[in-house]
């Protein structure tokens, strides 16, 4: 019988990103609290950009976003976001999405599966993903529950199980 295999991958979906990010806008030009104070957000290059007035403003604005991404299935863990900067009269806040798995922890998921997985079960490193395998398909159920428990700091998915 051949092998059976999966990937672990660390993606993050674009589209419910920017169904976020208009949620968030919309909800910021609406809400009472950020009249008259010029706080936006919304995409510059492939960073996310909030503007306000001042750095609380920049933060409660960050906060709705994160909000906005909880609901909608993405992991706060794929969001990178710096400390608000001033600029001229306004603070600026840029966060940037965190998508693939880097080698030290792509290394650092392949040890775990060896030391705490079941017997036969072997992961290779493959890019920016990781590809495990195993003659046992209950192994590798195993595997994807080792994985969900430990706390990395990256987001984790589970494609391609064949």
């Amino acid at each position: 019988m051949a092998d059976s295999s999966f990937d672990i991958v660390s993606k993050v979906d674009r589209q419910e990103v920017d169904n976020a990010l208009n949620q968030a806008a919309k909800e910021v030009s609406q809400r009472y609290d950020f009249k008259g104070v010029d706080a936006s957000i919304s995409w510059s290059g492939e960073q996310i950009e909030i503007r306000a007035n001042s750095d609380e403003r920049a933060k409660a604005v960050l906060d709705i976003f994160q909000t906005k991404l909880v609901k909608r299935g993405i992991s706060l863990k794929a969001l990178d976001s710096g400390e608000p900067q001033a600029s001229g009269k306004e603070f600026k806040l840029f966060s940037t999405l965190k998508e693939g798995i880097s080698t030290d922890d792509a290394k650092k998921v392949a040890k775990l599966i060896r030391d705490e997985g079941p017997k036969g079960v072997k992961a290779q490193v493959q890019g920016e993903e990781l590809r495990v395998s195993s003659k046992s398909r209950d192994a590798l159920q195993q595997v994807q529950q080792l994985v969900k428990e430990k706390d990395f700091d990256f987001p984790v998915q589970f494609v391609n199980y064949r």
